[in-house]
């Protein structure tokens, strides 16, 4: 078995695989109205995707969901492989302001 491809990634899959398990449906009928094959909504669900965005609006409407329930949360440090710390336009703007007051 593969392994997640980021903690991003495994919490989102983890939020589709719980609003599946909500609803009483299998993999088979949310990756049908979502117009996906089973086995690529499986990785989703495994965290072993990088979903794109239509992905993601797709199968939070296929779960009756707003996309937003979906990825709420996932930004910050940790979330994504190979990235010690994961900076905002406030670290650039602190950066910018503390080098022009040098």
């Amino acid at each position: 078995m593969a392994t997640p491809r980021s903690h991003a990634a495994q919490l989102f899959g983890q939020r589709v695989r719980s609003a599946r398990m909500a609803l009483g449906v299998s993999q088979e009928e949310i990756a049908q109205l979502a117009d996906m094959h089973v086995t690529n909504y499986g990785r989703v669900e495994r965290g072993e995707a990088n979903s794109e965005l239509h992905t993601i609006v797709r199968l939070a409407t296929a779960l009756d969901l707003d996309p937003a329930v979906l990825v709420t949360g996932l930004y910050g440090d940790g979330m994504l492989p190979d990235r010690e710390h994961a900076f905002s336009v406030a670290d650039f703007i602190a950066a910018k302001r503390a080098q022009e007051t040098h």
